[in-house]
């Protein structure tokens, strides 16, 4: 073996230790208990609310949740997310949200090194690249960057993303 491919196995394991130790262990909080928790997802806890989803996201699951941060949500256009917590933009922000969500529990580890298409709960279906970055240590969903992965809880996983996706 060559020290190149040498050291891309190397910086490829490396990333995934590093993921591994940023990943918490299932906690006794689901998804949305862990969001409500976490101040970085206020905004995210907020819309979930207004959109009459709490009940379904806290659910036996599980659900891989790629989740805007509040930076995500202020890097939209001025005066947007006001308008999707209106009662009558309602169906809109569900289409949003439900779009973030897809069924069953999907970690990090499962897409690092590869490209994959995933259904979300929304119907439509989200890009996820593991290819990321020049080892390919890093994942994108949509063009989004995942910026905190592995968030587990009883009934799934969250991801932070820095771009809030729209189908």
């Amino acid at each position: 073996m060559n020290r190149r491919s040498t050291f891309k196995i190397l910086a490829g394991a490396t990333a995934l230790v590093a993921l591994g130790a940023c990943a918490s262990e299932p906690q006794g909080d689901d998804i949305v208990d862990i969001a409500a928790g976490n101040p970085n997802f206020s905004t995210l806890v907020a819309a979930v609310q207004a959109a009459g989803l709490v009940d379904t996201l806290k659910g036996p699951g599980p659900f891989t949740v790629f989740a805007p941060t509040n930076d995500a949500f202020a890097a939209l256009p001025a005066g947007t997310v006001d308008s999707l917590l209106l009662p009558e933009n309602k169906d809109q922000l569900v289409d949003i949200l439900t779009y973030h969500v897809v069924p069953g529990q999907i970690s990090a580890g499962d897409v690092l090194g590869t490209r994959q298409s995933v259904a979300t709960v929304q119907g439509g279906t989200l890009d996820v690249n593991g290819q990321v970055g020049k080892f390919g240590t890093g994942v994108q969903v949509n063009g989004a960057n995942v910026i905190q992965a592995d968030i587990f809880g009883t009934n799934g996983v969250i991801h932070a993303i820095d771009s809030v996706l729209l189908p």
